[in-house]
């Protein structure tokens, strides 16, 4: 029994991988030879950048058995940011200018993200009404800083972050595709191995348990809020460099994706089950639907039905597993 109940978990574990290989081998088989071509192969992983990272700070919060739905608000806020920082100086903005708003709008999403977990522990409403309050009214104020229409901005560094063939050559991968893998890392280290990836996984599975005994629910919360604030604000710094302006309307939707890369890797609108790892592996599907899709010439429509499948798929495969868990 022990043993089959291993090899479940391992297939479990192992399943968002096995998705990934199957659809990359799919659209090897029916796209032309350039899908599978280095730079193809580098745009993917490019593309991957901005969902990904924004998906390890949702992973946390779906893990503890939250919902952020401002995610995408908060992306659009970051280039805004970024933007009218950057747009402060004179002159040439350098390489004080650039950090300075790098820094402004990743802490800003991380108020957000602390705002969000404040209001669902101080006054007990659940995660998907406040995220959905805070969502519009996030989307609202980067609309009031860009006043309803993008901001451009002077040449700087910052652009130079989501470049497909990067400089100098010897990166191979661009700086952004680099930052994706060390957040992997650490956010991975944080949730498998610290204190808070313990309680997270504690809270997600059992909230009253995890109270008695003696987790500090509340405090936590806000902290995983906040943390999935922060790496959402990076995420937006690098929509900021793919789209060079600050663009209030950006990201709308993106959400969803966000929260389609989590559930893709493992992750249980539950609570109490998702890793890191598993969520880059769901973004990495989607970015691999997309781009196949796009050589095939496959529309749009096309694209999110077969999506949307995948995600009711998986949803319906973590159920399953709930139920056998019930009956076993």
């Amino acid at each position: 029994m022990t043993k089959k109940r291993d090899y479940k978990a391992m297939l479990s574990e192992l399943g968002p991988f096995i998705g990934l290989i199957f659809v990359f081998v799919l659209f090897a088989a029916l796209t032309p030879s350039a899908f599978t071509s280095f730079y193809n192969i580098k745009t993917i992983l490019t593309q991957s950048v901005i969902i990904g990272i924004a998906a390890y700070g949702t992973t946390f919060i779906i893990v503890s058995e939250g919902i952020d739905l401002s995610v995408g608000s908060q992306i659009a806020l970051t280039t805004v940011i970024v933007a009218a920082v950057l747009n402060l100086p004179a002159s040439d903005p350098g390489l004080f200018y650039p950090l300075l708003a790098l820094a402004a709008g990743v802490l800003a999403c991380t108020g957000v993200g602390a705002f969000n977990g404040f209001i669902i522990t101080k006054f007990r409403i659940v995660p998907f009404i406040v995220t959905l309050g805070s969502m519009q009214i996030v989307r609202g104020v980067a609309k009031w800083i860009g006043k309803e229409q993008t901001v451009p901005t002077p040449d700087n560094w910052l652009t130079n972050l989501m470049l497909i063939d990067p400089s100098p050559s010897w990166l191979i991968f661009g700086p952004g595709v680099w930052l994706t893998l060390v957040l992997l890392i650490v956010s991975a280290v944080l949730l498998k191995y610290t204190v808070l990836g313990r309680y997270t996984f504690a809270i997600g599975s059992n909230e009253q348990t995890a109270r008695l005994c003696g987790i500090k629910v509340d405090r936590m919360k806000i902290v995983i809020y906040a943390l999935g604030g922060l790496l959402t604000g990076v995420a937006g710094v690098m929509q900021y460099s793919y789209l060079t302006v600050g663009d209030p309307t950006t990201a709308v939707g993106l959400e969803l994706d966000i929260i389609a890369a989590v559930v893709i890797g493992g992750g249980s609108l539950s609570g109490g089950e998702g890793s890191v790892v598993g969520s880059i592996v769901g973004a990495l599907i989607m970015a691999v639907l997309r781009n196949g899709s796009n050589m095939l010439g496959l529309p749009n429509y096309v694209q999110e039905i077969i999506i949307g499948s995948i995600i009711v798929g998986a949803v319906l495969i973590d159920q399953q597993k709930h139920r056998l868990r019930a009956a076993g």
